[in-house]
């Protein structure tokens, strides 16, 4: 199994909308810390199976919230780097 590290601005995009999530409903700032665990797992498991984003960047798209987990590979580990929202600027992670 891959260790995945999330690095402190995605910590910081996640937290960010997790609080916002949590202003609209409690019960979807659950659903969006579950699903963004569920990431995490599959990036432990197997992070190779999703697309490439550029020559070093892989994504995942959530299922239920409009967001790319961008991550790449660190030798052994799994870093993710951003949680981009969908209506962001494109690639406005790339300077991470």
């Amino acid at each position: 199994m891959t260790s995945v590290i999330v690095t402190s601005a995605a910590e910081k995009d996640f937290t960010d909308s997790l609080c916002w999530y949590a202003k609209q409903s409690l019960a979807i700032a659950e659903d969006f810390d579950r699903e963004f665990g569920r990431v995490v797992q599959e990036l432990h498991h197997d992070p190779e199976r999703f697309p490439l984003s550029d020559e070093k960047h892989r994504f995942v798209i959530m299922q239920r919230f409009p967001f790319q987990v961008i991550f790449r590979r660190d030798g052994t580990k799994v870093v993710i780097i951003a949680l981009a929202h969908a209506s962001r600027s494109p690639n406005y992670w790339s300077d991470r």
